[in-house]
């Protein structure tokens, strides 16, 4: 079969496709035929090895995490699946960006028929990483929250579920897209110079949660606007968290295909909006992911092996 693999740390140019072994499942794991996989900035970073003392690359190495297929293979004592079933799930071996891959029972959840391949294959990491940052600053229908990068593959999602709960949003994102956030009952506000003040008009002075899904001085600008430790979240700066006493919740905080699954229903449903940047086929995992390292991508990139 066809796999991304990277032989060593470095740029977009050592990411590479090649033929390798298609793998066999074992007890309680499936062998799903890959429809769709999202693409992550944390994969860059790992690739770059910009992230080796948190989680370290073994070599040759591959990538991926989010997935949606067909299940063609079940190994002894799988629970729930069966061949030919539809699927959509997430593995931790860094191996869903490929034609195959083996997946443990207990990391899938049937595909809805409503949900389209491209937004089952993006939604793990994306979305159970928004519903952890929503969950680790308990917005309500009293609160006003920011969300930084709110176009973004997760700041997106984020902020749909946070309007899900009642609470006032204020979506950090560039002009272009504003239109969307105001479709999903979002305040959008520039980033850039003078944004602190940008922030205190649209929230009428007072605000009481902040998510950061971006980094680069969010942490430092939810202090500044007066948001309590305990109510800021990032899933990028987790040195200025540890500065401050921010949480720090992410993917792996809601890492559960019960988490999933719920998600999926209300993507199905049309009750949450998955925005889908871009899509490529496998051979074009280098495009894939110049596209995504220009940071300014609305919703997620997703290959199609």
């Amino acid at each position: 079969m066809q796999a991304v693999r990277f032989h060593e740390y470095g740029g977009i140019d050592v990411l590479r496709v090649e033929e390798v072994e298609r793998p066999v499942p074992g007890p309680g794991q499936v062998l799903v035929e890959v429809r769709a996989a999202g693409i992550q900035p944390g994969e860059a970073h790992i690739r770059t090895g910009g992230l080796h003392e948190r989680w370290p690359a073994a070599f040759p190495s591959g990538q991926g995490s989010d997935l949606a297929g067909v299940v063609v293979e079940a190994g002894p004592h799988v629970r729930g699946f069966a061949v030919g079933d539809e699927v959509l799930g997430f593995t931790h071996r860094r191996a869903s960006h490929a034609q195959f891959v083996v997946v443990d029972d207990v990391n899938l959840v049937l595909r809805p028929a409503e949900l389209a391949w491209e937004v089952a294959g993006a939604l793990y990491v994306a979305g159970t990483t928004a519903y952890a940052t929503v969950f680790a600053v308990d917005p309500g229908p009293d609160d006003t929250v920011v969300v930084s990068g709110a176009a973004g593959g997760v700041g997106s999602l984020a902020v749909q579920l946070a309007r899900r709960r009642g609470a006032t949003v204020i979506g950090l994102a560039g002009e272009r897209n504003h239109a969307w956030l105001k479709e999903h009952g979002v305040l959008p506000v520039a980033y850039g110079p003078g944004v602190a003040e940008r922030v205190r008009q649209a929230s009428g002075g007072t605000v009481d949660a902040f998510i950061d899904t971006f980094g680069d001085g969010y942490v430092a600008l939810a202090v500044e606007l007066g948001v309590r430790p305990e109510r800021i979240n990032t899933i990028r700066d987790w040195q200025a968290a540890a500065e401050v006493g921010a949480r720090t919740y992410g993917e792996g905080a809601a890492a559960s295909a019960v988490v999933l699954g719920e998600l999926a229903r209300l993507a199905a449903r049309g009750q949450l909006e998955v925005p889908i940047a871009g899509t490529y086929p496998l051979e074009q995992v280098r495009d894939a992911f110049r596209e995504l390292e220009q940071q300014h991508t609305h919703g997620k990139i997703v290959l199609l092996p």
